[in-house]
C-alpha cells in the first residue's frame, strides 16, 4: 500500500468518523438506544471517534514502517481537523431547518 493511499484511507475514514455521532441515535453506530442522544453524549463519541481514527491512522503508519514520534501540536492540529469534518453532521442535527 502506497503512502498517499494511506493518507486517504485515514482522510475518509476521519470524515466518515467525525459525521458519524450526528446522522444517527446509536452508539458508535451499533449499540441502540431507546432516548435520542443529548449534545454532550454526541461530543463524547466524537472524542471517541477520533481516538479511533488515530488508532486506524497509526496501524498503517506502522504497516509502512517506523512510527514518528508527535507533539501536542500534532493532536491539536488533527483535533481542530477532526471538529473541521464534523460540521457537516452537527448542521445536519442542529441547524438545518426540517419541514413538516
Amino acid at each position: 500500500m502506497t503512502h498517499t493511499l494511506s493518507v486517504w484511507l485515514v482522510l475518509m475514514a476521519a470524515l466518515i468518523a467525525a459525521n458519524l455521532p450526528f446522522v444517527n441515535n446509536r452508539w458508535l453506530a451499533v449499540i441502540p438506544r431507546n432516548q435520542p442522544k443529548t449534545l454532550w453524549l454526541r461530543v463524547g463519541e466524537l472524542f471517541v471517534c477520533y481516538l479511533l481514527v488515530g488508532v486506524f491512522g497509526l496501524a498503517l503508519e506502522q504497516s509502512a514502517g517506523q512510527i514518528y514520534p508527535q507533539g501536542w501540536e500534532f493532536y491539536a492540529t488533527t483535533g481542530a481537523l477532526f471538529l473541521t469534518l464534523a460540521f457537516p453532521g452537527f448542521v445536519y442535527r442542529y441547524l438545518f431547518k426540517r419541514r413538516g
